[in-house]
């Protein structure tokens, strides 16, 4: 029995497929190919089939794995009433309610802003108060020199 089947082609990680006919119980990769009649880059989605070729080969009883029959049919090949597509699954999730989408809504806590005092926009800034003794006495001590000096000078 023959089977459409993709053989791997390519470098590590960058795999090209060709499509080939092949005896089903030989493997894919054994090389022993009756006819290859197409190919398919999977990173850019570009498939090149040779139509009449894969008709002919259908017709005569030839099985497509269920990638080849996606790819036959996305190219416009007819084929037979046997092959079955297969139909997307819907998939089933184990912990649904742990989806972020599934939780309850949690009660945010209102951002609250910092209150401004009244009159504070027009602060000056002003120089800090002394905290030692010597510093608070320098300036008053530089005064009473000064105010001495005006008073020599005026005699």
């Amino acid at each position: 029995m023959l089977t459409i089947r993709m053989q791997r082609t390519g470098r590590k990680g960058h795999a090209m497929f060709r499509v080939v006919v092949q005896d089903a119980r030989v493997t894919p990769t054994s090389g022993k190919v009756v006819a290859s009649i197409g190919h398919y880059d999977p990173h850019t989605k570009i498939n090149v089939i040779a139509k009449d070729k894969a008709a002919f080969y259908l017709e005569h009883g030839a099985r497509p794995s269920d990638r080849v029959a996606k790819l036959l049919k996305a190219e416009g090949v007819k084929l037979p009433k046997w092959v079955e597509l297969e139909t997307k699954k819907a998939g089933t999730l184990r912990h649904a309610d742990k989806l972020r989408k599934n939780r309850p809504a949690e009660a945010k806590a209102p951002v609250e802003e910092p209150v401004e005092a009244p009159g504070a926009e027009t602060t000056e800034v002003t120089e800090p108060e002394p905290t030692s003794i010597e510093d608070s006495a320098a300036p008053e001590a530089e005064a009473a020199e000064k105010s001495d000096e005006d008073t020599t000078s005026d005699a």
